[in-house]
């Protein structure tokens, strides 16, 4: 196996960043090293936990792979990751950013086109527009839109590959283990087992971590001195790292029992299509290195000196599936401390979607289409669902009766017919109520005025609190909670009766909706725009500053009634 020479640099673009940039690091050779251990401290980068000034937020989504179509998993990802990002923007963020993108290269993608008789490059092409397809389909804020077969991808990761090697932490070394194809990893003896396949009948060897199916391999390639980083990992999880909390046990637990040394090639003769390593074409950079290095790659890496903010770097949120935090939670890590790179912030955790309490799988069939669903619904009614019903923690069940369900009663018979009675109640006086409530000339309040005052006063820092903490569902239930319960406020106070005496009950009302337009716009984008403008709020007060209560006394002139959520045109069954 062939080895960059000591004191050389495989690419040009690479020896002259570094002769422009880090003149006063003098590099070891290039060669890997052979001893065990590392040959002098250094000191490692942490998660931040102050803002860097003048960086910019910046959320990204996991790189989808091309090989098969996207399914609604996918689609739950990004609108996490978009109403994070939108929530930045609703602070007055406006340079907040959001990556997603395609992962292009690995086993999987290779022996899809075979599979199709297609050049894999034609493949690629074809598949990654229906992902994204669906980020344009998902209403995604997003600021760019990433393919790791773009050269500018190809750059950034073997710069980093080589400074790796410049430092010492890749070696070679023959590996023997349990490699999955479909999940483009090896693992050890302990986490595999035999399986009996339903479909054949006969008996394999999988994962015993995601089911998949896996081969034994014995192959010589490059390794990354992970077990150098096994204490400093542990620090990190003590920081908050991972979220929510239950992810941090296993993680600990793993980690706690030891790192092996992570095997980052694959000989060419096997895996032909990746980024070859520098100075070797007889190996491919392992795919799982490639596709997070994406989120360098997005923040303009290798970065000049004291740019590395500039773009976002370090991400403050990796949204990502529970399937894949070893890679981000482990792996990436410790490949950022191994360079001195600035950790990401935190890397948010979610469950996955299961269809009748069943596993999905494109194998079986039983998939959701996210484009269907988006059709069928609209593309709000899906962003509510899923953040409304997902679960951060484990998972969750995917029925279209459940979306029914909360369409018609949160939003059509909860927001919707709130707003409709509130403007048909105060009729011509609407305007003149809310100049009243916002100039504190409104009459004196009930008990259950005040007691319903309390309540929404406290919204916009409960909403606040959970997104802070990375609680997008938390958030919009409290945004749920406080419709539902304007809705009997506005039943026990009946101000239809005397709208005059009971105009407070009205403006409280009102303001609910105005509120809760404004906070609901990370989540509901286009409806909410459809609330705030059937209620004449000024564009320029909708922002999260705006939310208070009683801050906006211009709004409400020439206000009429609008149906927000009208029926859903027809029922169906899950398909």
């Amino acid at each position: 196996m062939a080895v960059l020479r000591a004191g050389t640099c495989a690419l040009p673009w690479a020896g002259r960043f570094l002769a422009s940039s880090r003149s006063s690091w003098k590099l070891a050779s290039c060669k890997p090293a052979l001893t065990a251990t590392i040959a002098r401290p250094r000191c490692f980068a942490t998660a931040a936990s102050e803002p860097t000034p003048g960086k910019p937020y910046y959320v990204t989504t996991p790189i989808f792979y091309v090989n098969a179509a996207p399914h609604v998993g996918h689609l739950y990802t990004m609108v996490i990751a978009d109403v994070l990002k939108r929530w930045r923007a609703l602070l007055g963020e406006t340079d907040a950013q959001l990556l997603t993108g395609t992962d292009e290269h690995g086993m999987k993608i290779q022996q899809a086109a075979l599979a199709e008789g297609m050049e894999t490059q034609a493949l690629c092409d074809r598949n990654y527009k229906k992902f994204e397809d669906l980020a344009k389909a998902a209403d995604l804020d997003y600021n760019y839109f990433i393919r790791t077969t773009e050269p500018a991808h190809k750059e950034a990761v073997q710069y980093f590959w080589e400074m790796l090697q410049h430092r010492g932490f890749i070696y070679t070394a023959k590996h023997e283990g349990w490699y999955s194809v479909s999940d483009e990893t090896f693992y050890p003896q302990s986490q595999v087992h035999k399986s009996l396949d339903p479909e054949t009948g006969h008996t394999r060897m999988v994962s015993a971590e995601t089911g998949k199916e896996v081969e034994w391999s014995s192959e010589t390639n490059y390794h990354f001195r992970l077990s150098a980083f096994q204490e400093r990992l542990l620090d990190l999880y003590k920081t908050g790292f991972i979220t929510p909390t239950n992810y941090t046990t296993n993680i600990v637990k793993s980690v706690s029992e030891g790192l092996q040394d992570l095997s980052i090639s694959r000989p060419s003769e096997r895996l032909t299509w990746g980024i070859p390593v520098p100075g070797d074409d007889t190996q491919t950079i392992y795919v799982w290195v490639d596709a997070l290095v994406n989120y360098l790659t997005k923040a303009g890496y290798p970065f000049a000196p004291g740019q590395g903010a500039r773009l976002g770097w370090p991400a403050d949120v990796h949204v990502v599936g529970k399937d894949i935090v070893r890679f981000h939670c482990v792996y990436w890590p410790a490949l950022l401390m191994a360079l001195d790179l600035p950790l990401p912030r935190n890397v948010l955790v979610h469950g996955h979607w299961t269809l009748n309490r069943e596993k999905m799988s494109k194998s079986t069939g039983n998939v959701v289409n996210p484009f269907f669903a988006i059709h069928r619904f609209g593309v709000d009614t899906m962003r509510f669902f899923l953040i409304n019903q997902g679960e951060l923690a484990g998972d969750a069940d995917y029925d279209n009766a459940y979306i029914i369900r909360d369409y018609e009663k949160v939003l059509q018979k909860g927001l919707g017919n709130l707003a409709t009675r509130t403007i048909g109640c105060a009729k011509k006086e609407f305007r003149t109520y809310i100049v009243n409530g916002a100039q504190g000339r409104l009459p004196s309040p009930t008990s259950a005025d005040t007691d319903y005052e309390v309540q929404l006063r406290e919204l916009p820092t409960k909403v606040a609190n959970h997104m802070n903490s990375l609680n997008p569902r938390a958030a919009l239930q409290e945004i749920r909670a406080i419709i539902e319960l304007s809705n009997k406020y506005f039943h026990n106070t009946a101000p239809w009766q005397n709208p005059g005496e009971t105009q407070r009950v009205i403006y409280n009302v009102t303001e609910t909706i105005r509120m809760s337009g404004i906070l609901l716009q990370p989540f509901m984008p286009t409806k909410s725009k459809e609330i705030l403008d059937m209620f004449q709020v000024h564009p320029q007060r909708r922002s999260f500053a705006s939310a208070e209560y009683g801050s906006d006394p211009s709004y409400g002139e020439d206000t009429k009634k609008k149906a927000l959520f009208p029926p859903l045109p027809f029922r169906f069954d899950n398909e």
